[in-house]
């Protein structure tokens, strides 16, 4: 009686605590209280090291200063533990984070009631241009516009599976709603989503994010979308009706990087610029990952560390430290290396086994003899299953890579047949369709793989417009005078 007394008490306290932090007043979720009972009996985190709020890390903007947390493992589940670390240094003030280490997933499936792992991380940097509104408009919808486009009541693996469609999605939603804004400015987008040992990164523009994993090697999850150094994507932009060119000056001298024309841009994906034209496309790369129990780092940052360090010099300088500290240390090597010449933003996020207080030092190793094992590429459709039991340290099972600028190629069904969207829902904007209005995301494209224009997802009129400016199809894009 006593023992069951206690746990009712403790769980009132709980409930009314989670109340007073989230300022509801309805019924707590269960996984709420269980989180909440199990850090007030954890005493083992470091003093050094704070939270941060959920409330928090949305507002969380760049600033002269560094900060760091902590996210407990479910040690029962054997989930890893997150401790990270963002660090930054301003000049311009368009670069912007997100840190969002609570946040629930959608519904799952009533068919698997013990599903694991209600909750994933979301680590996100945004690189603004030419104003900051479009990083902040960024920073604040693109993970509600993710989720909005998964569909409900999955399992776990689902979810997982479901990831990059509902990613792309997002991004272009996020864009598209900008864009009626009116507002010329840009952003890169390196969005990062952590649910257990599965790390899926989204991303547009030259913010990069690298994986350290144990044994040394640096694997790079993102592709810089610059028109100077990216072939493919040059070909892409004249393609669909933009030039290609470096900045003319008087006596006909060429300077600079390559830019897209009008507009001046060195990237050829990103989020607004609607002065640009829209083929400058929101579509992300998106790249699926699953640790070993060995686990690993992850460096994400905007190019003000990149433009001065590489992948391996920013992984080295950190090796050893805290995520808190680490984050601090790579800014630090960043401007002894090339000055405050832009927005500098750094966040390290360390995955730590279950037991371990610390991500051990990864020696570092060369790359030409490990590259073949760090990565075990799987096929492009991320239906595989993601149970794989891994024993080697540092293997880093590669589950999904793909970056076509098409949506045909990037909405279509799996071969699952579960699509992102009904007949009756557009697969971009989520807005209910009448019967007659669904357009084929296949319909007329000579880029489809598939010639069933009867075939879902299915867009409303305006997201197909969308689709038709972002491949050549019509003009678009506002002329800034």
């Amino acid at each position: 009686m006593s023992s069951s007394s206690g746990s009712s008490s403790a769980a009132a306290h709980h409930q009314q605590h989670y109340r007073h932090q989230t300022g509801g007043s309805g019924l707590v979720p269960l996984a709420a209280l269980i989180k909440e009972e199990a850090r007030t009996e954890r005493h083992s985190v470091a003093s050094g090291e704070s939270r941060i709020s959920a409330r928090d890390e949305d507002a969380a903007g760049v600033g002269n200063s560094g900060v760091g947390g902590e996210v407990a493992a479910e040690t029962r589940l054997e989930r890893p533990l997150l401790r990270y670390g963002c660090a930054a240094q301003c000049k311009k003030g368009e670069d912007f984070f997100l840190l969002r280490t609570d946040c629930p997933r959608p519904a799952i499936s009533v068919s698997f009631p013990d599903s694991p792992h209600p909750t994933f991380a979301v680590f996100a940097v945004l690189d603004g241009h030419n104003g900051n509104a479009a990083a902040i408009y960024t920073r604040d919808n693109l993970l509600n516009h993710v989720l909005s486009a998964m569909p409900r009541g999955l399992s776990r693996d689902e979810w997982l599976h479901m990831l990059p469609i509902a990613l792309v999605a997002g991004f272009v939603k996020t864009d598209k709603e900008f864009q009626s804004k009116g507002q010329t400015s840009g952003t890169t987008a390196t969005f990062v989503i952590i649910d257990g040992w599965t790390i899926t990164v989204a991303s547009v523009g030259d913010s990069r994010c690298i994986l350290d994993a144990q044994g040394g090697a640096v694997s790079l999850l993102t592709v810089d979308h610059r028109l100077e150094e990216n072939i493919e994507e040059r070909e892409r932009v004249t393609a669909s009706g933009g030039e290609v060119g470096r900045l003319s000056v008087v006596g006909g001298a060429e300077i600079g990087p390559l830019r897209c024309w009008p507009g001046g841009l060195c990237l050829s994906r990103s989020i607004g610029d609607i002065d640009v034209g829209e083929f400058i496309v929101p579509v992300p790369y998106v790249k699926q990952v699953k640790l070993s129990n060995a686990g690993g780092r992850l460096i994400i940052a905007s190019d003000g560390i990149w433009d001065a360090l590489s992948s391996e010099a920013a992984a080295k300088s950190c090796r050893g430290l805290p995520a808190e500290l680490a984050a601090k240390q790579v800014v630090k090597e960043a401007l002894r290396t090339r000055g405050l010449k832009d927005d500098t933003t750094c966040i390290v996020v360390d995955i730590i086994p279950p037991g371990q207080t610390i991500q051990p030092l990864s020696p570092p190793k060369k790359m030409s003899k490990l590259k073949s094992l760090i990565f075990r590429k799987k096929a492009k459709d991320p239906s595989q299953k993601l149970t794989k039991q891994h024993s080697a340290v540092g293997i880093v099972e590669e589950i999904f890579e793909e970056g076509s600028a098409m949506l045909s190629e990037r909405l279509g069904p799996h071969s699952d047949g579960r699509r992102t969207s009904s007949l009756f829902t557009c697969a971009i904007c989520q807005l209910d369709l009448e019967p007659s209005e669904g357009i084929s995301v296949h319909a007329g494209s000579i880029f489809s793989s598939s010639s069933r224009p009867w075939e879902g997802p299915f867009l409303c009129s305006d997201c197909r417009d969308k689709k038709d400016a972002m491949e050549g199809k019509r003009p678009s894009g506002v002329k800034v005078l």
